[in-house]
């Protein structure tokens, strides 16, 4: 950040008194600019034994199989967030269930909400962001091309659980892969 969204005056990064925490502060105004985690909601798609999965069209990952998930907006629900989602990548509306899991990953500062959901339809397309969507039980899901870990683990929770008839929440961390930048 180099410049206050509240009157473009530089600023400059400091800890500010009665904080911690570096922050920018506006060098004229003094308005403080706080960076918080972004929060990302998706779904776990479900029909019959089944879930859906979309192959994206965008970086990162391109051509990786993923859950519909993606950045929350301003004035919505996390469910609200996880249903349209789940309509913009795949074109399918669901009925968000209940809450399956939250991740932090505190290295890139972000957030991961998941939900069950369930389709109403299978009336779904690849949405502008999904090259391709499809209808996968477990033995089916291309585990070695899927897109992100905080999407890989809960699946492999998901389907061990769904086999013995506990379905629970789970509250995890996902660190920084060893070596990556």
């Amino acid at each position: 950040m180099k410049y206050c969204s509240n009157c473009s005056a530089a600023v400059e990064l400091l800890i500010p008194e009665g904080d911690s925490l570096p922050r920018y502060v506006c060098t004229v105004c003094h308005v403080i600019h706080y960076q918080n985690p972004k929060v990302v909601v998706g779904c776990i798609p479900e029909w019959e034994d089944k879930i859906l999965l979309c192959r994206r069209a965008i970086e990162p990952r391109l051509g990786w199989w993923t859950l519909p998930a993606g950045f929350m907006e301003n004035s919505e629900t996390l469910a609200q967030a996880a249903a349209r989602e789940t309509l913009e990548e795949a074109n399918a509306r669901v009925e968000i269930g209940n809450l399956y899991a939250i991740y932090s990953l505190p290295h890139i500062s972000q957030v991961y909400v998941l939900f069950r959901a369930q389709l109403l339809d299978l009336d779904f397309k690849p949405g502008i962001e999904s090259l391709d969507v499809k209808l996968m039980n477990e033995s089916e899901i291309p585990w070695e091309e899927m897109a992100f870990r905080v999407i890989h683990d809960p699946l492999r929770r998901y389907f061990n659980e769904r086999r013995h008839g506990k379905p629970g929440f789970h509250i995890g961390v996902i660190e920084r892969p060893p070596g990556a930048t």
